[in-house]
């Protein structure tokens, strides 16, 4: 009898541990970008690109607004949940210090592009640069906590998330009628432009260490309902902000593989987010969505007009719409988008998806 209690509080306690522990497997994560993946980062800074007020998060554990542009979770949320690791930490947060720097950081900010520019309605939001400055005196902190050695194996086996291309379209060259950058390039001289600064980045990115890196391209940026109620008469998606995506998607894609080509390996993931979103968009009720069109959050037409607010609509049912608010999709519709990047084929992610990269770094 007395063996088997020992046995029964042994299996006990190590179930407890287990819990406290966290997953062997786990690897850090890395986030850069713009609203599409924010945590909260802009919540720390005076700039009105936040979603830190009532109804945002309205579905997330706390029912509380986080600093997401969502109504619950946001993708790295999602993809943290699938690689086995706790959500990284804003890197503003004051919490990042100790054993959460070994889960990793998220570095991005609402409202920024690839350009410095874009977004220039908005104040004090962390450009691109300044995400990548913030990556290396996170990287300076880690290796006095861990030591440098193993601070670089971190960063190296680490998963690398960057978010960053529509604001360069809807925040800046399509902002205004006749906006500076409009004015300076052709739609395909600029999406030239924009791919050019984007290998920059991505370069800037190797150098400081990452080595699996998923890019994703701008989803369907004509069909956001922002775009449909200010650019669309008869409810369909605009069609120049569609030719922009159609335009600059391929561009990434090719952008990757020659950068893949130059390092010999596969380091960057083409994340085919305008297909991603594009299903559900086109066809909803095959998703089990009852809109595609009217966001949840919002006013004027198709909820598209304005910001989410105490004093918007807000819908009942928040899984029946595609989109959250103006621009951001709901957290099934985010689901949906990752579930994709791990098992979705080429057409989706290209070379491979996560589940596979997952998988070849477990042989490795």
């Amino acid at each position: 009898m007395q063996s088997s209690n020992l046995i029964l509080f042994t299996f006990l306690g190590l179930v407890i541990l287990s819990t406290l522990l966290p997953p062997l497997d786990a690897r850090a994560f890395f986030v850069f970008g713009d609203s599409l993946v924010d945590s909260g980062n802009n919540n720390y800074l005076m700039t009105e690109a936040r979603a830190d007020t009532f109804p945002y998060g309205i579905d997330y554990p706390t029912h509380r607004a986080t600093g997401r542009f969502s109504n619950g979770f946001n993708i790295p949320d999602l993809i943290s949940q699938y690689i086995g690791s706790e959500p990284p930490l804003p890197c503003l947060s004051p919490e990042l210090h100790g054993e959460k720097l070994l889960v990793g950081a998220n570095f991005a900010s609402a409202g920024v592009g690839i350009l410095n520019d874009t977004g220039f309605q908005f104040a004090n939001i962390m450009r691109i640069d300044e995400q990548l400055q913030k990556f290396t005196e996170y990287q300076r902190t880690l290796r006095s906590y861990i030591g440098a050695e193993k601070a670089k194996e971190l960063v190296n086996k680490a998963l690398v998330l960057i978010t960053v291309g529509g604001n360069d379209f809807v925040n800046n060259y399509y902002l205004l009628p006749y906006s500076a950058r409009s004015r300076e390039f052709s739609l395909p001289d600029y999406v030239n432009y924009l791919t050019f600064e984007y290998k920059k980045i991505l370069l800037r990115l190797y150098d400081y260490g990452a080595r699996r890196v998923l890019v994703t391209g701008t989803g369907p940026l004509g069909c956001a309902p922002a775009e449909i109620a200010l650019r669309s008469t008869d409810g369909n998606c605009a069609e120049e902000l569609m030719r922009a995506t159609d335009l600059f998607n391929p561009k990434i894609v090719q952008l990757l593989k020659e950068l893949n080509s130059q390092y010999g390996s596969d380091v960057f993931t083409a994340a085919n987010s305008n297909r991603m979103h594009f299903d559900f968009v086109m066809n909803p009720k095959a998703y089990g969505f009852k809109t595609a069109k009217i966001a949840c959050c919002g006013e004027g037409r198709y909820n598209g007009i304005g910001i989410c607010s105490r004093l918007s609509n807000l819908c009942k049912n928040r899984d029946e719409h595609v989109f959250w608010d103006a621009y951001h999709p709901t957290e099934r519709a985010n689901r949906l988008i990752v579930n994709r990047m791990m098992t979705g084929s080429t057409d989706y992610m290209s070379p491979m998806n996560l589940s596979t990269i997952l998988a070849l770094d477990e042989i490795h």
